[in-house]
């Protein structure tokens, strides 16, 4: 189990957006290269942000995005389900009718257990939480 692509980049493209000047549009390409996350599959993805109002979308020469969300209120949780919808570890967990072992599954109660402590953890953190870290830990070349 792990966290899909789509959903690492959204949370890198929303932390660059949330690091920008309030109110400022930036454009994709640039949101792309800063996180070095491919362009075009970005888009796809800021697609689902922009329709769960995490993102605003602008149109034109000067398009682009911005955060329409205070970094402060936005928790992991948020952005990863905006783009891949409610976060399970199995299929099952949200319809045990899938399954005809359910309601005596050992591995369900598991995945329960688990599902809901990582759905703490990422309710826990918020995005500025990420930006604090990334400034308490600056990379190294």
């Amino acid at each position: 189990m792990q966290i899909t692509k789509a959903e690492a980049y959204g949370i890198f493209g929303v932390v660059h957006l949330a690091e920008q000047e309030k109110g400022r549009v930036i454009p994709l390409s640039e949101i792309a290269e800063s996180q070095e996350v491919p362009e075009k599959f970005l888009a796809k993805i800021f697609q689902n942000l922009t329709r769960t109002g995490i993102v605003r979308s602008h149109r034109g020469v000067k398009g682009g995005f911005t955060l329409d969300k205070d970094p402060s209120r936005l928790n992991i949780r948020d952005v990863v389900e905006a783009i891949q919808g409610p976060y399970h570890l199995i299929r099952c967990l949200p319809d045990s009718k899938m399954c005809h072992k359910s309601d005596h599954c050992a591995i369900r109660v598991v995945m329960e257990e688990a599902e809901r402590k990582l759905m703490e953890v990422f309710e826990r953190y918020t995005i500025s939480d990420l930006i604090k870290w990334r400034k308490e830990h600056p990379a190294t070349k």
